[in-house]
């Protein structure tokens, strides 16, 4: 069940399958995991200071030899340290997000090192092929954490980037089984990116309770807020719901963040405070019923695909 497309050529990779780089929920494990089951692993940078970032690359080389790539959030604030450590440590695959593609991608690509940009909209799915980057994501509103702020669906956001993109193009935003898989690559794209159903992972790096929480989440129970700061789909909790109690008050970004306060994510995720922390995940949730490992998922995505394939054929 070899794959070669486009996406598969260009990381070397087996299945056009990415796992995405989630800030708490991405470390070595699930990367290196993810990579060895024939995906494209990344370690989320997001959630890492420096030194945690190269500890993870590090051990990440040693659990896999097949490629892995860093997810960058460009609005981190010690971005050229990051990016100077994974040149050091002979990363080749980076994706960036949050931010304005031109900044590293040509900087980064003279080094060697493929660059993908994550998009939610048409308009910066161009401009991030104007920026020279070799791959786009292009993520519906259906994702979970950080998310665009037009509201558009994978299901539409797909054929709308592919319409205008010459370049290779990721489905990302509510794709968690082999025949999302399907439909999101009829619909044009090349490749999935997949968050949610790794979170439920035994290798992930979240917390225990949290992926219990997502594994019991039903429709509904996620939410996108917080637009006017940066919009972030999160599990309906106490937090969230302290949140709506402020937005009664007509509050200002300023407020927001004072309730939003310092590492509230961190708290949810990883450390397991499904009361007060910032519970991130994406509207599939609803379909995750279950917690296991990485080479499982990958397979199951890639067995299901393939079977849904048969039966479209046989319409």
């Amino acid at each position: 069940m070899l794959m070669q497309n486009r996406i598969t050529q260009l990381f070397k990779i087996k299945y056009p399958i990415i796992q995405a780089g989630m800030i708490w929920n991405s470390g070595w494990r699930l990367a290196s995991a993810a990579s060895n089951a024939g995906a494209l692993g990344l370690i989320g940078a997001g959630s890492m200071y420096p030194e945690v970032l190269r500890e993870h690359i590090q051990k990440c080389k040693k659990a896999t030899d097949n490629p892995f790539g860093v997810n960058v959030p460009m609005l981190y604030p010690n971005i050229q340290e990051i990016m100077d450590i994974i040149v050091e440590e002979g990363v080749k695959i980076v994706f960036t997000s949050a931010g304005n593609p031109k900044t590293w991608t040509s900087w980064l690509q003279e080094k060697g090192i493929t660059v993908v940009h994550v998009v939610s909209s048409v308009k910066f799915a161009l401009k991030a092929q104007e920026a020279g980057v070799d791959g786009v994501v292009a993520e519906g509103f259906e994702a979970g954490g950080h998310n665009g702020r037009d509201e558009t669906t994978t299901l539409t956001l797909i054929p709308m980037v592919k319409e205008q993109l010459q370049i290779p193009l990721i489905a990302a935003g509510g794709i968690a089984t082999g025949k999302a898989m399907l439909a999101a690559m009829v619909l044009g794209a090349d490749a999935v990116q997949v968050g949610s159903r790794f979170v439920a992972s035994e290798e992930s790096s979240a917390h225990q309770a949290f992926k219990q929480v997502v594994v019991d989440a039903k429709e509904g129970d996620t939410q996108l807020t917080l637009k006017e700061l940066a919009p972030v789909r999160l599990i309906k909790n106490k937090f969230y719901n302290d949140l709506q109690e402020l937005y009664k008050t007509s509050p200002t970004p300023e407020q927001l963040k004072e309730l939003l306060g310092r590492a509230r994510a961190k708290r949810g995720m990883f450390e397991g405070d499904l009361e007060d922390g910032e519970l991130e995940i994406g509207q599939i949730a609803g379909l995750i019923h279950d917690i296991k490992p990485v080479a499982k998922i990958v397979t199951d995505i890639m067995q299901e695909f393939e079977e849904a394939k048969q039966q479209v054929s046989n319409l």
